[in-house]
């Protein structure tokens, strides 16, 4: 959490759809993100400060209408919470760097790790392994 930043900063850097998922624990509609279907190899970084988060080989398909992955680059690129808002008791991931909101872990995601990393495409950006494009999410 050593890299927070200045809402009225973010907010001149960032969607409206992006800056409220990552700075008020958001979601996006489902299907709707611009990273869901990409198939490209690479990593999915933090689209707030950067930090690498998931590698590409680690991402499915779990059809919940938001990139999934297995596991994250490092056991601490992500920060666990509990969440008991909506009347439910959910696990929420934030950026193990910033705080920024990502979304959601749950227990049932493919072997090798049986989990789910539910993530909003509004919090992500992904660099092309190939050619070191970037796209935002």
């Amino acid at each position: 959490m050593s890299n927070q930043r200045n809402p009225d900063d973010l907010k001149k850097n960032l969607t409206e759809m992006q800056f409220y998922v990552t700075q008020n624990h958001g979601t996006e509609p489902p299907f709707t993100g611009r990273l869901l279907h990409n198939k490209r190899d690479g990593i999915y970084h933090c689209l707030v400060c950067d930090a690498p988060l998931f590698n590409s080989q680690t991402k499915y398909d779990s059809g919940c209408g938001w990139p999934s992955f297995y596991e994250p680059v490092s056991d601490d690129a992500i920060r666990y919470l509990t969440d008991s808002s909506h009347g439910m008791v959910r696990t929420e991931i934030r950026c193990g760097n910033c705080d920024a909101h990502l979304g959601h872990v749950f227990p049932d995601g493919p072997q090798p790790t049986g989990e789910r990393f539910c993530v909003n495409s509004a919090s992500l950006s992904f660099s092309d392994d190939e050619n070191g494009d970037q796209i935002k999410g």
